[in-house]
């Protein structure tokens, strides 16, 4: 049973999810449920409770989710003296994500993270990776994107066969995405998955000023994130947060295309910080349902919200 999202009290929606939420606390399998897999969500998401995060996923029919950490709380250039600890959203670190997917085996799996530019980087990532980390990321971090130190955590993903997963806006993380091509050419066994405002505007060719982030006109096709996806067999697409999102309902007719086009490349995730897992507030479930909607066929629809992930991550 879905909960109006509409003045529901945090025990109230705990409650309503009834026997969904039961079930999948004793471990037993819903059946008829199509599995659903979110490759990005953050835990203590702007202040969000463990128990609320588990519930909003499961009301949200996601049978797997991939916990991406943020890194040690720093104070240099690369998080902006400080003011960008946490992902900027108050998310917890490795120890927190990995204690989730402890908890709930087979439902939660958790990535590996840290500041880049702090020396022990590379070992407090690679710690994680040894335990069983997914993916290194969410990078996000105000470092050019082919620094000395992000490529010595492209080479441990290299070492370690796992994907990266970057978050790019302009002049605030991942600096210069034009020089990007050159890291997918240096590390061509490293798979990079794509993400956030700079990445998500640049399927548009026509997209010229860098400094809108939220573009909200008609797309021309072959912009350079549309480039990279068609043209490098390392590039992959995070579909998740409201940059994703506002990706297909912008100009819904190019989406058709596009994830006819990249079908193979492209990969749910929420990045959502709602409480409720339904309604106007979760753009994890509008972005379910949008792909939905557009997605050309069942079997488009299926690898988007599955089967991409579960074949990139070996999930």
């Amino acid at each position: 049973m879905m909960c109006s999202a509409n003045n529901l009290s945090r025990r109230g929606f705990l409650a309503g999810t009834g026997a969904m939420l039961l079930g999948n606390a004793f471990g037993m399998k819903v059946s008829n449920v199509e599995p659903i897999i979110d490759i990005h969500q953050h835990v203590h998401y702007a202040a969000r409770p463990d128990d609320v995060l588990v519930a909003h996923q499961r009301a949200m029919g996601i049978t797997h989710t991939i916990l991406l950490p943020a890194g040690t709380p720093a104070f240099g250039t690369s998080t902006h003296q400080g003011k960008t600890n946490g992902l900027r959203a108050q998310c917890a670190g490795n120890d927190a994500c990995y204690s989730i997917a402890q908890k709930y085996p087979g439902e939660f799996t958790f990535g590996s993270n840290e500041v880049p530019d702090l020396p022990d980087a590379v070992q407090e990532i690679e710690k994680y990776l040894k335990l069983g980390g997914k993916v290194i990321g969410e990078l996000k971090f105000g470092m050019d994107c082919d620094s000395k130190e992000m490529q010595r955590i492209y080479q441990l993903a290299e070492a370690y066969d796992v994907p990266v997963l970057m978050h790019w806006q302009f002049q605030m993380f991942n600096y210069n995405f034009e020089r990007f091509p050159k890291m997918l050419e240096k590390y061509p066994k490293v798979n990079f998955i794509g993400h956030a405002q700079t990445w998500w505007a640049n399927i548009d060719k026509d997209h010229t000023d860098q400094s809108v982030l939220y573009p909200k006109t008609k797309v021309t096709p072959g912009g350079l994130t549309d480039r990279l996806l068609s043209d490098y067999p390392n590039m992959f697409g995070d579909m998740s947060a409201g940059s994703g999102l506002l990706s297909m309902t912008r100009d819904e007719e190019h989406a058709r295309e596009f994830l006819v086009r990249h079908q193979d490349k492209l990969l749910y995730g929420s990045d959502c910080d709602d409480h409720i897992g339904s309604g106007a507030k979760c753009q994890g479930a509008q972005t379910i349902a949008e792909i939905r909607k557009l997605a050309a066929s069942k079997a488009v629809e299926r690898k988007i919200l599955y089967d991409n992930a579960q074949k990139l991550f070996r999930i």
